[in-house]
This record gives C-alpha cells, sequence and structure tokens, in this order.
C-alpha cells in the first residue's frame, strides 16, 4: 500500500502559495489576490491573515527565496519572493502525492451520520429533509455557475468547481434515498432505533 510522504509543511494552504508562484515572483498581497481571483479559495481553505506566516514559513525551508523589493508611491514596501529548486520539487511531489494517493478524510456530515442514532428516527427524517433542500439550492446554483465560467474559462482551470459539484450531486442523491428508506421502515434496525427512542430499551446485539 502506497503511502504519503511525511512533509515539513502540512498546510494545503502552502501547497497553494508554491503552485501560485509557480506563474512569477509575487509578494504574500499578490498571491492573496491571485488565489482569489483565480477561485482556489472556493477549495482550499484560506485564511489570508496567516497567509504571512505561511509564507516565511516556506522561506525557513528553503522552499520560496526574496527575489526582490517593491514599493509604490507612500506605500510600505513589499518583499517579494519566488520558488527555489527545492520549492518546484516540494511542490511537485507534495501534488503528485495528493492526486495519486487517497486519504482517509473525516467530513463532518460523516460524523453526524455515524452518531445520529441518538436522535429519534423522525427527527433525523426532518433534519436529512432540511439538508437536501439545501443541497438541491447548492446543486442548482453551482450549475448555474459552472456554467457560467465555462463561458470565459477553460475547463481544465474549472475541474474543482466540476468535482464539487459532483460530490454535492451525489450527496444529494443519496440523502434523498435515505429518507425513503427511513420513511417506508425498510432500514434494517429502524424498528430497534425507534424503540429505544420510547423505551429506552438498548437494541440487542446480533451474534456472529
Amino acid at each position: 500500500m502506497t503511502t504519503r510522504k511525511r512533509r515539513k509543511l502540512s498546510n494545503p494552504l502552502a501547497l497553494a502559495v508554491l503552485t501560485t508562484l509557480l506563474q512569477k515572483p509575487m509578494h504574500p498581497y499578490e498571491i492573496a489576490q491571485t488565489l482569489r481571483s483565480q477561485g482556489k479559495d472556493t477549495s482550499t481553505k484560506t485564511n489570508y491573515g496567516s497567509l504571512y506566516t505561511v509564507v516565511q514559513n516556506l522561506e525557513k525551508y528553503g522552499f520560496v527565496e526574496v527575489t526582490g523589493v517593491e514599493r509604490q508611491g507612500n506605500r510600505p514596501e513589499r518583499t517579494v519572493y519566488g520558488l527555489t529548486g527545492a520549492g518546484r520539487e516540494e511542490m511537485a511531489e507534495w501534488l503528485s502525492d495528493l492526486i495519486a494517493i487517497p486519504a482517509k478524510e473525516y467530513p463532518i456530515f460523516e460524523t453526524a451520520l455515524s452518531l445520529m442514532a441518538a436522535l429519534p428516527p423522525d427527527d433525523v427524517v426532518r433534519l436529512l429533509q432540511t439538508r437536501l433542500s439545501s443541497l438541491e439550492v447548492q446543486v442548482a446554483s453551482g450549475r448555474g455557475a459552472l456554467e457560467k465560467l465555462c463561458k470565459t474559462l477553460p475547463r481544465l482551470f474549472l475541474v474543482e468547481v466540476e468535482y464539487q459539484l459532483h460530490m454535492v450531486e451525489a450527496q444529494a442523491e443519496w440523502v434523498a434515498g435515505f429518507i425513503e428508506e427511513l420513511k417506508e421502515g425498510s432500514l434494517p434496525g429502524v424498528e430497534q432505533w425507534q424503540r429505544f427512542h420510547e423505551t429506552g430499551e438498548m437494541p440487542a446485539e446480533s451474534s456472529s
């Protein structure tokens, strides 16, 4: 089984900075503007307040270096950073690992599903219906946004938006099906689940 290399930096924002600097040397404020203008803040958790710290850490490990200083009018000087050879290598290896090697992630919805038996089945149905309504709105707006973006940008730069939309659509389809199972009572164990909330009786463990 292939495993990922343990990296000196693990913050995905650091990888986003490295790939952005692949375009040209920039100062941190320009990096932030570029990430925003290219829509990367929708796929990478971006804390612009910590961006300077990320750049400093990249410099500490030799992945970026100061290439110059800019000054416009009376504004403070801005330090410009560029990729080093080590930075290019780190960026390529890190990105390759993320694309090639699946990793166990822990979405908060999975956590909620694993604990949902603490609520009565009828409450879960109601809550999932609320979630499904929100997902359907996301799907509709996502399709509209993607169609609009496709008119001005090559698909290459929109694949993460496609993927996000596909994941939302898949979740909506699964939630809709699960709601039907709960409403029909066809989910194995739903009767014991309901009885627990009515009587406090714990479901018996199945014998192997």
